[in-house]
């Protein structure tokens, strides 16, 4: 008959955690991949982002059609009033500039302002993330609905936005 050998081992007994314990972990995990998620705005935003432009008279109507360019250091981008167009993102202002047969010229400019995905660069990985989407231009948005008035020079200002609605507009001094 053979001889059954058998091989004991000194393991470490597993330690319980306490409901204290497994509740902290579970808030740091949850606290870390939101930071995580909210930060480096190349990966949280695209280089471009959609705007609606509409045109109005001074008695507040409505036109569609009009032709717009709407212009910042990426370039130029043109668009009829009443449709939504992808803009580049960028540090610097857009211009507006909308032209109709029937009114004279409808100007503006879209105020260019940082949105959250710059803060959590700033927050996560200090200056090197924030100044890779600065420089691509990721880390700013524009107003997402404006409302250009023919014969006036307008500002549209995000930080007025409201979901759902065109930005209201301050006028410029003249």
């Amino acid at each position: 008959m053979g001889v059954i050998k058998t091989t004991s081992y000194n393991a470490t007994p597993y330690k319980q955690r306490s409901w204290e314990e497994t509740l902290k972990l579970a808030m740091i995990g949850a606290i870390a991949g939101a930071l995580a998620l909210s930060g480096c705005a190349s990966v949280m935003n695209d280089s471009t982002h959609p705007m609606k432009v509409e045109t109005k008279t001074e008695s507040g109507e409505v036109i569609a059609g009009a032709d717009c360019k709407l212009t910042n250091d990426y370039g130029s981008f043109s668009v009829k009033s009443g449709d939504t167009t992808q803009i580049r993102r960028s540090g610097k202002d857009l211009d507006i500039l909308c032209k109709h047969p029937s009114n004279p010229d409808a100007t503006a400019r879209a105020v260019s302002r940082a949105n959250s995905g710059m803060y959590g660069n700033i927050i996560l990985g200090g200056g090197i993330g924030a100044l890779i989407d600065h420089n691509k231009g990721t880390a700013y948005t524009y107003p997402t609905w404006v409302q250009l008035q023919f014969g006036k020079s307008l500002v549209f200002d995000r930080t007025t936005e409201k979901e759902g609605q065109p930005v209201p507009p301050a006028e410029v001094a003249k």
